[in-house]
């Protein structure tokens, strides 16, 4: 980013979205693989706009792009299953980007209600779908978690366009 645009900003325009982009990417996030099973079987995409919504009723959020070749499955699991990666799992998470049928590269099973978990991340949400907005050019889908689980280890991190772990201030 310019100088110019650090201090003077500019409007999100449709020319100026890899500035928009790079203005998001200043905001760290974690690295999950949402999964769900469709009719070719099973589904996963790489996604890092996961957030906790509510307590009660227990429900998280993650944004699908309507652009995506896999958002008419995710649109239409009635569950689906919310992986948080760990520190050492950047390739599976650049798998899912790549590939939605990328199962041959982690341990997985299904659950009672079909959905492929990944049984070796550090986090996972089993969840129900429980509503979906259209938000632009993604939708924001909200899930239900009926079960989650968590391992210890680090989290697999994603800024500015790049990979990384978390640091503590000592």
């Amino acid at each position: 980013m310019a100088d110019v645009t650090t201090l003077n900003g500019f409007t999100p325009t449709p020319d100026r979205q890899r500035d928009f982009r790079n203005v998001l990417g200043c905001f760290g996030t974690g690295v999950t693989v949402v999964t769900c099973m469709t009719d070719d079987g099973p589904m996963g995409i790489t996604a890092n706009s996961f957030s906790a919504v509510s307590l009660e009723p227990p429900l998280v959020l993650w944004c699908p792009a309507h652009s995506s070749n896999r958002y008419s499955g995710f649109a239409k699991a009635k569950h689906y299953g919310i992986h948080v990666l760990s520190s050492d799992q950047m390739d599976l998470g650049l798998a899912f980007a790549k590939d939605g049928y990328a199962f041959d590269h982690c341990a997985w099973t299904q659950n009672e209600f079909g959905v492929p978990v990944l049984t070796e991340t550090l986090a996972r949400f089993e969840c129900e779908a429980y509503d979906l907005h259209q938000a632009g050019d993604h939708a924001i889908a909200i899930g239900r978690v009926l079960r989650a689980h968590a391992a210890s280890g680090s989290p697999l991190l994603f800024t500015q366009g790049d990979y990384g772990t978390f640091a503590p201030f000592e």
